[in-house]
């Protein structure tokens, strides 16, 4: 359904990117930010979706900076190698090649961003520091929590795992205190890790429908 692009950054590097587009005209952009396990079928899967609600979806190679077209499965092999992208990420970088994604969304409307597991922190610190967003969803962002003195400059709706192992509840009791005020954010129960993607053995369906549920209805409010 989509297509493989290039996006060129501020500081003019090169990264990949995946690119869907709804049949009709769009509504809005969306840049979707992927998991540690890259631009990867789940993640195309994502943007096909977002597509076919009406936005035209750009998810950015984050990782090509370190490993050009990096994508895996969920293997316990697979998660230990992806997590070397995340030793010491450079969410700067990351950051600048999101710019590049929001820039090439903007001539199709509004432009929002939605990310998983880091992704979810890399949209939460884009709602706070890039320019040309409108509304922000993060799923399971592991980072948030030590970031959440930050104030989102979008609105902005969080989505969490009651059993989720390594996002403590009271990382997620800090996000509440710290941005309960300006942020909408959600706690599943019995959701763990990653419960939105059908691909992981994590996946809980009644969770990744109601969020689902939730994230698109704020996107048609917000990001437009």
């Amino acid at each position: 359904m989509g297509t493989h692009f290039t996006l060129t950054a501020s500081d003019s590097f090169k990264l990949g990117a995946y690119r869907a587009d709804p049949a009709g005209p769009a509504k809005g952009g969306i840049v979707v930010i992927q998991e540690i396990f890259g631009v990867n079928h789940h993640i195309r899967a994502v943007c096909d979706r977002l597509a076919g609600q009406g936005y035209a979806a750009v998810a950015p190679a984050v990782f090509d900076r370190q490993q050009p077209n990096f994508e895996s499965g969920y293997s316990p092999d697979d998660i230990a190698n992806a997590r070397k992208f995340v030793a010491n990420p450079d969410w700067g970088a990351m950051l600048r090649d999101v710019q590049a994604a929001i820039d090439e969304l903007k001539k199709q409307g509004p432009v929002a961003i939605l990310g998983f597991c880091m992704g979810g922190t890399i949209a939460f610190l884009s709602a706070c520091k890039l320019n040309g967003l409108s509304a922000a969803v993060c799923y399971y962002g592991g980072q948030i929590a030590k970031n959440a003195d930050s104030k989102p400059k979008v609105p902005t709706q969080m989505h969490f795992g009651e059993k989720d192992a390594s996002i403590p509840l009271s990382d997620v009791e800090t996000i509440k205190q710290k941005r309960g005020g300006d942020c909408e954010i959600y706690v599943y129960a019995d959701a763990q890790h990653g419960f939105h993607c059908d691909e992981r053995g994590s996946y809980q369906e009644a969770a990744a429908k109601l969020a689902w549920q939730r994230s698109i209805a704020f996107l048609a409010k917000n990001a437009k």
